[in-house]
């Protein structure tokens, strides 16, 4: 991969305020930057909205048609809250003070028929470092039916991506759990990833393994035991992943993909302008910071600008640091996007997507 760097021209007394108060704040309240007993407890209501449904199915315990759509629908919701409030934070290695609890609750990504390994380097690698750099992020990287980058080529149909859009939110995580995974890792070799040794063939197996094992107690099971034709199990299955894909998408790309969002572009010698954290404050934006119950379900992902910032430091801490870093923000000229709804938000995503298709 080419070396990209950011110059310290501009940031660097933000960046070592920031992180003097952040460490203050913690030492002075005697608290640990990872997760508490409120992750214990959010972890097993999630874990618990995710497998009874879906376990019920696999042993053919339901029905009616309506039940199993039902049931595999509460577990698309399960699903996007393990994407959101488990996984995210363990893979992070922010889960908790303990590192073997934190590892295992980041396999919860594995459950589901993902890739820990390959997520780690496309999200904690190449989207927090590069942080809505074409071509480098991989969450600018989508269909060519799609345009999220000012820099991505312009297609006559990108003018309604602002309608169609939203479809293809719901295709997400199918599209992860089947063929994305498999992609990125080529894609990662070849950037150096997943190059010594056997590295790359092992994981290759890893998640092939953990994709067999979701399908077959996610689909397989279901279609054999519950009696309905096979194709209306089916149908409800990628109910389930419409509903966690749309939900993923767009909790995550309304933090990015905004009117208020730069897209750095590095020079000729792979130089992107300012520090790091002028570039997260530059690129990132948050939403809902009133909605306390909003937060909690989405895995306190409003507060993107603090995850950016502090990718180092559990969700759960996010709300009370907040005011600290858009003060900070503030008194250092720096940015601080955020919208007061989600809904908010939403619109001007959308207007976004309209802007970048025009």
């Amino acid at each position: 991969m080419r070396n990209l760097k950011f110059t310290k021209e501009k940031g660097e007394a933000f960046t070592r305020e920031l992180k003097t108060e952040v460490n203050s704040y913690f030492k002075t309240n005697g608290i640990s930057k990872s997760g508490d007993f409120r992750m214990i407890v959010k972890s097993s209501f999630i874990l618990l909205l995710f497998l009874a449904p879906i376990t019920i199915l696999a042993m053919g315990a339901v029905h009616s048609a309506s039940m199993l759509f039902l049931l595999y629908l509460i577990s698309g919701l399960g699903m996007a809250g393990i994407g959101m409030n488990i996984m995210h934070d363990a893979l992070h290695g922010t889960y908790s003070n303990n590192r073997r609890l934190t590892k295992i609750m980041g396999y919860s990504i594995n459950i589901i028929g993902a890739s820990a390994e390959i997520w780690k380097v496309q999200h904690n690698v190449l989207h927090h470092t590069y942080t809505n750099v074409t071509d480098v992020d991989d969450d600018l990287n989508a269909s060519a039916l799609l345009r999220f980058s000012p820099d991505k080529p312009k297609l006559k149909l990108h003018r309604f991506q602002y309608l169609y859009v939203w479809f293809f939110y719901g295709l997400m995580s199918l599209v992860w759990v089947t063929v994305r995974d498999y992609l990125r890792i080529g894609r990662y070799k070849k950037l150096g990833f997943f190059s010594k040794g056997n590295e790359f063939k092992n994981e290759i197996i890893k998640a092939s393994g953990w994709k067999a094992l979701y399908f077959i107690y996610g689909l397989a099971l279901p279609m054999i035991m519950v009696p309905q034709p096979w194709w209306l199990v089916f149908l409800a299955f990628l109910s389930m992943h419409f509903v966690t894909g749309f939900i993923l998408s767009v909790v995550f790309q309304t933090a990015h993909v905004m009117p208020s969002s730069e897209f750095p572009q590095p020079d000729d010698e792979g130089m992107i302008g300012g520090n790091w954290s002028v570039h997260q404050l530059a690129t990132t934006c948050n939403y809902a910071p009133k909605s306390r119950i909003f937060s909690w379900l989405i895995g306190g992902l409003n507060y993107q600008i603090e995850h950016h910032l502090m990718p180092n430091v559990c969700h759960v801490h996010y709300r009370k640091l907040s005011p600290l870093v858009r003060r900070l923000a503030e008194k250092h000229g720096m940015p601080y996007y955020t919208k007061r709804t989600f809904l908010h938000a939403l619109y001007a995503h959308m207007q976004m997507l309209k802007t970048l298709g025009a």
